[in-house]
């Protein structure tokens, strides 16, 4: 596993896309998750050097979605950059928790929050699986835990800011 750079919270900029907008030009909830998703995968490439369809490939292991919690909190339109950040904010031997934030291009105005678990999974056993040393040391290095232990506390904690 190469490490390209240890940012804990890497961040990117994206285009809200016609074909993901609600007749009203608001970015369809159902979408969220996948500019969400979108942006975790692309964060791990470059930040981490965790090409995880490249790792799936060649040696079966993989995460899966096991829980994810969206807040909707203001809308992205059509055609709007949007900021959207990732970071590890919890993980054990065999899960992984993700936050993801969604900012206005500004980061001034916090749009959508979402926190998403995975488990760690063996395709070729059909298995969970425990992580590798190699993925602890990594997610040692990046861990940023959040001070609310509740995805509720933690809306409530990011609207007051």
């Amino acid at each position: 596993m190469a490490s390209l750079d240890h940012d804990p919270i890497p961040s990117s900029t994206l285009t809200i896309r016609f074909q993901d907008c609600d007749p009203f030009n608001h970015l369809n909830n159902g979408r969220y998750v996948d500019y969400f998703l979108n942006a975790r995968e692309d964060h791990l490439l470059e930040h981490y050097g965790l090409d995880i369809y490249r790792i799936a490939r060649e040696t079966g292991q993989c995460w899966v979605v096991s829980t994810s919690q969206v807040a909707y909190l203001r809308p992205a339109f059509t055609m709007e950059k949007v900021v959207i950040e990732t970071q590890l904010i919890a993980w054990s031997s065999k899960h992984v928790s993700v936050e993801m934030r969604m900012w206005d291009a500004q980061k001034s105005t916090l749009k959508s929050l979402c926190w998403m678990s995975f488990v760690h999974f063996d395709l070729r056993t059909n298995k969970v699986r425990e992580h590798d040393d190699n993925y602890i040391a990594l997610f040692k290095q990046v861990h940023r835990p959040v001070t609310e232990t509740s995805f509720e506390q933690r809306v409530a904690a990011l609207k007051r800011a």
